[in-house]
């Protein structure tokens, strides 16, 4: 994995985790905007749909750097959008990072000792 590849899936993995406390406080707010008199769900919706199109903006980025099919693109996509899909996407990329950082030292032991 190359540098650029490498940087825009830490990209996506940064912004996952906020934009899904982000959904999960507007969900939060829309119900006590209901049940109370309390309404921040202007200010969050805001900081909402900022966070998600900021993620969208990486998700196309790591999609067209890292190669990956529409299947695994897609599967990021849908979890952008399931209250706490982001938490499962930062661990996915998360282990995808670290399997790629271990491949990269295998192959570079290989040559080593070759």
């Amino acid at each position: 994995m190359d540098i650029k590849t490498a940087s825009a899936l830490h990209r996506l993995r940064l912004v996952s985790g906020p934009e899904a406390v982000s959904f999960i406080l507007l969900l939060i707010c829309s119900v006590l905007k209901r049940t109370t008199d309390f309404n921040a769900v202007p200010v969050m919706g805001a900081v909402h749909g900022v966070l998600f199109i900021v993620y969208v903006l990486f998700w196309a980025d790591a999609w067209n750097k890292a190669k990956w099919p529409l299947k695994t693109a897609a599967l990021y996509f849908v979890l952008s959008v399931l209250p706490f899909g982001g938490f499962f996407a930062d661990r996915k990329l998360k282990r995808a990072a670290d399997d790629a950082v271990i491949a990269s030292r295998a192959r570079n032991e290989g040559k080593v000792n070759a």
